[in-house]
Parts: C-alpha cells; sequence; structure tokens
C-alpha cells in the first residue's frame, strides 16, 4: 500500500504503523511500515488510532478500545481471541494457544501472521517453544522480527 492510502500514520522507533480506516465505522487494519514521517489522521477515527498507538508505545500497559472491522476465519478469530488475552509483558508459545484451541502451531501461527490489527492484537508475544521469536507477520528473519524483538523489549521496560 502506498503512504497516501493509509488514514494515517504513526512513527515509532525504527518502523511506522500505517492505519487503514473503513470510513468512520472501523478500523480496517493497521501495516508495518519501514520508518517514514507521520502523517495526520484523515478522519475522527483514524486520529484516534493514531492517539491510542501513541499511548501503547509511551506505555505498553495501555489497554486499547477499537472498533476493529470483523475480519478472518473463525478459526483465525478464535486464535485472535486467546492472543488478546495475553497480559502484556507475558508471552505463550505456539504450542501453549495450538493445545488450548485443539489444533497445530503451524495453524496458529499461520492465523497470527494474518492478524490485521498488529499491537492491537498483540501477535508479537506469542514465541517458539524454545523461546526464540519464531515467525512474525508471515516472516521468519529480517524487519519484521526486529519490530517483534523492540516490542517486546518495550513491554519489559
Amino acid at each position: 500500500m502506498q503512504k497516501n492510502e493509509y488514514a494515517a500514520i504513526v512513527s515509532a522507533p525504527g518502523f511506522s504503523l500505517g492505519i487503514r480506516c473503513d470510513g468512520d465505522d472501523w478500523v480496517a487494519a493497521i501495516d508495518f511500515l519501514g520508518p517514514q514521517p507521520e502523517q495526520s489522521g484523515t478522519s475522527l477515527l483514524a486520529r484516534e488510532t493514531a492517539r491510542q498507538l501513541h499511548a501503547f508505545l509511551q506505555d505498553p500497559a495501555f489497554v486499547f478500545g477499537l472498533p476493529l472491522k470483523p475480519s478472518g476465519t473463525p478459526f483465525q478469530r478464535r486464535v485472535w481471541q486467546q492472543v488478546a488475552a495475553i497480559p502484556c509483558s507475558e508471552t505463550r508459545t505456539y504450542g501453549e494457544l495450538a493445545r488450548a484451541l485443539h489444533n497445530a502451531p503451524r495453524a496458529v501461527g499461520q492465523a497470527c501472521g494474518a492478524n490485521p490489527f498488529p499491537i492491537v492484537i498483540p501477535c508479537h508475544r506469542v514465541v517458539a517453544a524454545n523461546g526464540r521469536l519464531g515467525g512474525f507477520n508471515q516472516h521468519r528473519e529480517g524487519f519484521p522480527l526486529d519490530i517483534k524483538s523492540w516490542l517486546l523489549a518495550h513491554e519489559q521496560r
């Protein structure tokens, strides 16, 4: 997606977040972007979403209250519900979530990778069984894992 296709862009340390809204009713998605300048919101909802993301960047215990556009399969929604229940500064493994959902860790990983609302639904809190980061945002290396690492460290401060 091009920069001008976002309703707002929030700058974070080492990355940015592109906010997509469906009118003033729903947050449609939040995308990880390379570092870039802030873009003020084009709607009340975009500005409120940016405000809440900034609040999280200041205080990782911040509790989001955004209207997220319903999306995903029933299984993905169940995974995201489990992920949303993981407390700040804690992690769960893909296997732990899979056992709770009576499914396979790979399926949980794929659902996490399809999460359209990263940070709000904190899939960065799901890690590999060996304590490593595992994957993130459908990647197993590079920039997305740098973001995951930063988010986990941010929550430990």
